[in-house]
């Protein structure tokens, strides 16, 4: 069953009658856990549209679980930074029918774009089958990074080079992202494991990035890997990775484990819980930067190993919820 994508006049005359059935109650949106990445991004988009925290009821759930939400009408809008296109939503499509994907405005993303490093992305109407038109949204990189006290400079050039080289023996949809072409993308302002950049420099990029200095490592065998939620992308690309790595780097373990994503992971990364981390690459300049909510206890043992994927910013709703646009929240 295909859903067109509402257009001006349908959300006009959506919001109308929304306003009616809603009886004044107050839109229930997921705004992604506490402190992650996605309730940032969430706030930010939200703030775009001038609506403040009085206007809706904040669900703090990750985006899997806020999806059984949204099937069972208690959420009526769910936010989540995902790779094209997301199985979950192809799941709560399959499940309800009536799926609505929200685009955003141009004056929004201009606003978004002028006061964040998030940029303008299209998703394309072929990324889902329910979809009639293209949805205009914001998009950042999903970036990996290694913890420069427990990751040597061998490892970083194999983690690199496995990453690339070997790509074609991950199935999840992402890896096509996982070439050379994009390798770099996300890095700015970020500093480079040396032993990434060697690989990288043997393939003939050339690598402005500032260098990460290694601290005293000592060998070893077993490795943590932090992805994210099992309803978003960070944890099976994870899996398949880390699958890849144990593959093709003898002598070495990695283990994924099921984290709240970037903010966690660079976190445990800090504190020595982790050796490597999945995150968007804005976070991880704040990490890097002491900025942010990582203002005086900035992470400075995070180097850059490689690109992932772009992250997406995908907004979800049901046409049969009471609020399913922004636009109606603040009549509500």
């Amino acid at each position: 069953m295909k859903k067109t994508l509402l257009t001006a006049a349908t959300l006009t005359l959506t919001t109308a009658l929304i306003g009616c059935d809603a009886g004044g109650s107050k839109a229930n949106i997921a705004i992604g856990p506490a402190a992650s990445t996605t309730q940032k991004v969430s706030q930010m988009v939200l703030n775009a549209y001038g609506i403040t925290e009085g206007d809706y009821n904040a669900y703090q759930e990750r985006f899997g679980d806020a999806l059984d939400g949204v099937q069972d009408g208690n959420i009526d809008i769910s936010m989540g930074i995902m790779g094209l296109p997301a199985g979950s939503i192809e799941s709560l499509q399959a499940s309800s029918g009536d799926v609505v994907m929200l685009s955003l405005s141009d004056e929004v993303v201009e606003k978004i774009e002028s006061s964040s490093d998030y940029r303008r992305f299209i998703i394309s109407k072929d990324s889902y089958k329910f979809l009639d038109d293209d949805v205009q949204t914001i998009a950042a990189f999903a970036v990996m990074m290694a913890n420069t006290n427990t990751i040597n400079d061998e490892m970083g050039y194999q983690l690199a080079k496995v990453m690339y080289d070997q790509a074609d023996q991950i199935t999840h949809s992402q890896a096509k992202f996982l070439t050379l072409e994009h390798a770099l993308n996300g890095s700015d302002a970020l500093k480079i494991h040396p032993g990434a950049k060697r690989f990288y420099e043997e393939k003939g990029l050339t690598v402005n990035m500032p260098v990460a200095e290694l601290g005293d490592i000592t060998a070893k065998q077993e490795f943590i890997l932090g992805t994210g939620s099992q309803g978003g992308t960070y944890y099976p690309l994870g899996g398949e990775i880390a699958t890849t790595w144990n593959n093709n780097i003898p002598g070495a373990n990695f283990t994924n484990v099921e984290t709240s994503a970037s903010i966690e992971n660079l976190v445990r990364i800090r504190d020595g819980k982790m050796d490597l981390g999945m995150s968007v690459h804005v976070p991880a300049r704040n990490a890097l930067e002491g900025k942010a909510e990582f203002e005086g206890t900035p992470v400075d043992n995070a180097a850059f190993i490689g690109q992932i994927y772009p992250e997406v910013v995908q907004i979800v709703s049901r046409s049969s919820n009471k609020v399913s646009s922004f636009e109606n929240i603040k009549g509500n």
